[in-house]
């Protein structure tokens, strides 16, 4: 029997993604979001269009027995949408109300196993103030004091697929991503993360020419690349292990080390010119010895073997944006 498999969020960066993983492993699998891609094809056998806020609409998706199911839909950006301030409101009230309408239509339709992609933004900040040495162990998440409602949020709907869990046995697993990047994801407009914006900077930028970065650039953070990613959300999907678990990288850099990876990668020396942006905490890295311990699982390809094929198809996007039109 054919395995089924619906990924919420089909249309973003992680869900395309994983749809292909996913085809490629013989599932037929349904994808769901507000849109298709906007840089690649999807692969998925069904893709519907619609809001997973309407709870109708949910339920509709799920009408058939599914295998596995990843709730990877969220309203989410990088730091120039999430730590502004000016979108906490819709950030909670649309991530929190997917959610709840996700778990409710994997209930009533007895689904398979379910996936949750939380976020490293639940760690309390007043842990990763040292950018040298950020705590973030899954234990160290209470007292809780995230410093984003996107944050808030996300600890929010970690307690709730653990509460489906203990109260009517469903098989929810979740992971807390850390700033997951690669090729085909947002690179402009506000709400792309660190390694695409600074991609993008970077290939706009003549050689010898200036790039932006937020802050002195002396905040840490680390990065995983897609293929790590996917896997390792299967491997926790069809582990024992319910999490929650980090998925991430243990490599930290800080914001002026990726500048010079990139320039490095783009054959560019580039200026650094420090301004005033959101930055998020000071500090922050994956914390991995959970998820070793359990899955026996730990990304291995490093930061820049990742940077090289994500600066490519960012640099491609830069040229295309910039070509000029034809006339009609």
């Amino acid at each position: 029997m054919t395995r089924v498999a619906v990924v919420c969020g089909a249309g973003g960066f992680i869900g395309g993604h994983l749809v292909k993983r996913l085809k490629q492993e013989g599932f037929w699998v349904r994808g769901v979001d507000l849109k298709y891609n906007e840089y690649a094809a999807t692969e998925a056998d069904d893709f519907v269009i619609g809001d997973l806020r309407d709870g109708v609409f949910c339920r509709s998706v799920f009408d058939r027995r599914v295998d596995e199911v990843y709730q990877l839909a969220a309203d989410m950006g990088g730091a120039g949408y999430i730590f502004t301030g000016e979108h906490d409101a819709d950030v909670m009230h649309n991530s929190a109300t997917i959610n709840l309408n996700v778990l409710d239509a994997c209930y009533r339709r007895n689904a398979g196993r379910i996936f949750y992609s939380s976020s490293a933004c639940i760690y309390p900040a007043y842990n990763q103030e040292d950018p040298s040495n950020p705590l973030c162990s899954e234990s160290s998440a209470y007292p809780a004091a995230p410093d984003s409602e996107y944050g808030w949020e996300k600890l929010f709907s970690e307690r709730l697929y653990f509460a489906y869990r203990r109260n009517y046995g469903m098989q929810t697993f979740v992971a807390r991503y850390h700033n997951i990047f690669g090729p085909y994801g947002t690179w402009s407009g506000g709400r792309e993360k660190a390694p695409a914006a600074i991609c993008r900077k970077v290939a706009e930028a003549r050689n010898g020419g200036e790039v932006e970065i937020w802050g002195d650039g002396e905040q840490t953070r680390s990065f995983l690349y897609i293929d790590e990613c996917i896997n390792g959300t299967i491997n926790l999907l069809r582990s024992a292990f319910p999490g929650p678990v980090n998925i991430g990288s243990e490599e930290m850099v800080t914001i002026n080390g990726l500048v010079d990876i990139v320039s490095d990668i783009a054959g560019k020396k580039v200026m650094k010119k420090h301004v005033t942006g959101p930055q998020g905490v000071r500090g922050r890295n994956s914390d991995n010895r959970l998820i070793k311990e359990k899955l026996d699982w730990a990304p291995d390809r490093s930061l820049r073997s990742g940077l090289e094929p994500t600066y490519a198809w960012v640099e491609q996007q830069v040229q295309r944006n910039y070509a000029p039109k034809k006339a009609a």
